[in-house]
């Protein structure tokens, strides 16, 4: 079954789906440049790997606990001790838990030098939340902006903070930012909503280079159809993150359309 949006599936941003739909995804753009950059380029797959607590956990404090003497019949020949007083019963509390965190992304390499020429980035919610998942996705933008590699960063998600562009900012719901090294600092940046089709993009590689075209919509929608999302999305629920108000409406009308509310 097709998606029934046509650009971005919001549903798709979920966070019980998006770490499949990201993996998936990763694979399916992998798979379609592969044939087209051979025999001088190759595709890896690669992992970045940081350490970081969930934040959503929270360390609740635990009374303190009293020392007291005793009042009752004190007798003066004997020593008198603290004694400690226990709450009668426990308190459960959610303690911050280490998680190990894999984001994977692709490097575009030069099969007789292994030089990475670009570096294909579909970003997760974490790069986006203040914490470690931006501070090492941050750390590796800059040093890949700083290098002789192009980048290519692919923004699906509404919420969160977008990542920093000079300028004024332009307010989109979705983006592509395609930043070539030999024309930096301009890059290219594709800002797009809800309500449009999802642009497609030319993959940076060497001058003079025959460069293939990404058309990411059709991309997504494959995912979609091979993973079976439409048996794992329930069009009648809120979406979360919620739509802004102005595209509630249309939304509800387009799912209504075709029966899926």
């Amino acid at each position: 079954m097709p998606s029934p949006f046509p650009g971005m599936n919001p549903y798709l941003e979920n966070r019980e789906l998006w770490p499949e739909v990201h993996s998936r995804l990763i694979i399916a753009i992998a798979d379609e440049i592969a044939p087209q950059l051979r025999p001088k380029y190759r595709v890896a797959v690669e992992k970045r790997v940081y350490q970081m607590t969930d934040e959503n956990s929270v360390l609740v404090g635990i009374p303190d606990v009293v020392v007291s003497r005793s009042l009752t019949n004190p007798e003066p020949e004997k020593s008198i001790i603290a004694v400690a007083s226990p709450p009668t019963k426990p308190v459960t509390v959610s303690v911050p838990i280490p998680e190990e965190v894999r984001e994977a992304y692709l490097e575009v390499r030069e099969v007789g030098t292994g030089e990475v020429i670009t570096v294909i980035e579909v970003l997760s919610p974490k790069n986006k939340r203040p914490g470690e998942g931006r501070k090492a996705y941050e750390t590796k933008r800059q040093q890949i902006l700083g290098s002789s590699t192009n980048l290519v960063e692919i923004d699906l998600l509404r919420s969160g903070e977008t990542m920093p562009i000079l300028g004024v900012p332009i307010p989109s719901h979705y983006r592509i930012l395609v930043s070539r090294s030999k024309s930096r600092p301009q890059a290219e940046l594709y800002p797009f909503d809800l309500r449009e089709q999802i642009p497609s993009f030319v993959l940076p590689l060497r001058r003079d280079d025959t460069e293939p075209t990404i058309n990411l919509k059709v991309l997504i929608d494959g995912v979609y159809d091979r993973a079976g999302f439409d048996l794992a999305i329930d069009y009648t629920q809120d979406l979360v993150p919620p739509l802004p108000e102005t595209d509630v409406a249309w939304a509800n009308t387009l799912l209504q359309q075709q029966g899926l509310r």
